[in-house]
């Protein structure tokens, strides 16, 4: 949905979403997310092969499965910072993980911390703000697509929605309305996370699916009673319930770190702006903005 709409017309689609929750039982919604979702990810696959963005978490990992079961043509790929002295990055562990077990093709990507900084040019040439989270964000995307094209795919699929639709962030917890948190969370996603990815899919000349932000789908999700949304001790607590009904109760309740942080990339800005002599990661970006 997000490939032909700017922020105006995004704002446009979710305003006029409610937010009054399902009056059906926990097994019935369960069941109708299961077929959305799957409906919602198969809709997206292309007659041609294609790459998932993976990290090993409850997202990426519910797309690769759908995709196998419907013996769809693709790649996952992996990216981190890879630095001798540091432990390995979250995302490769899981990842390499989740493709062991559920038998996907994935191929990973890494680099140093000198190699970081170049990219970390390139990202900012790409967005033109110095904004620590996006470039974190933006650098693994960058760099599994990057991977991707190496293997001549043009078509990449993303996780990205799913953290405002099922309350999957801390402002969530802390909410008084989660189901109005998503939504506002969904108006603010724009400019928040649709652009970047965006401008980065565009710079690598790679079409972005992300299932999670089908229209059909957000307008049902809305909808769903926040008890099952977030619970004691999980969050995006009825997403990893269908993950379970699909066979991949092993990876449904992973605890997954932000990319950024997953992937090691927010820790190489903070290490590279140190030994650049910057106290702040921002003042870092700026010098290479500038």
């Amino acid at each position: 949905m997000i490939g032909n709409v700017n922020e105006k017309k995004w704002n446009d689609i979710i305003s006029p979403f409610s937010i009054s929750p399902l009056k059906r039982d926990h097994k019935v919604i369960l069941g109708e997310l299961n077929q959305l979702l799957v409906r919602s990810i198969t809709s997206s696959i292309p007659d041609k092969r294609f790459g998932i963005l993976f990290s090993g978490g409850v997202d990426s990992t519910l797309i690769a499965k759908v995709c196998k079961d419907n013996k769809a043509d693709f790649i996952c790929y992996t990216s981190a910072l890879e630095e001798r002295g540091m432990t390995e990055a979250d995302d490769l562990i899981y990842a390499r993980k989740a493709a062991k077990a559920l038998k996907l093709k994935i191929k990973t990507k890494t680099i140093g911390l000198d190699e970081t900084e170049d990219y970390i040019r390139m990202i900012l040439k790409i967005l033109k703000e110095p904004n620590v989270v996006k470039v974190g964000v933006a650098l693994p995307v960058y760099i599994a697509m990057e991977a991707a094209k190496e293997d001549k795919i043009g078509i990449m699929f993303s996780g990205l929605g799913s953290e405002e639709i099922f309350a999957g962030y801390e402002r969530h917890i802390q909410a008084k309305s989660i189901n109005k948190e998503c939504k506002n969370g969904l108006l603010n996603m724009y400019e928040r996370d649709i652009d970047r990815d965006l401008k980065i899919a565009k710079a690598q000349k790679m079409e972005l699916k992300v299932p999670f932000l089908e229209k059909e789908l957000i307008q049902y999700s809305l909808k769903i009673p926040a008890k099952y949304k977030i619970n004691k001790t999980h969050k995006k607590v009825i997403l990893r319930e269908v993950a379970e009904q699909l066979k991949l109760k092993e990876f449904a309740w992973r605890r997954k770190k932000a990319a950024q942080y997953g992937s090691k990339f927010d820790r190489a800005i903070q290490v590279l702006a140190k030994r650049n002599g910057f106290k702040y990661k921002k003042d870092y970006l700026i010098s290479l903005l500038n």
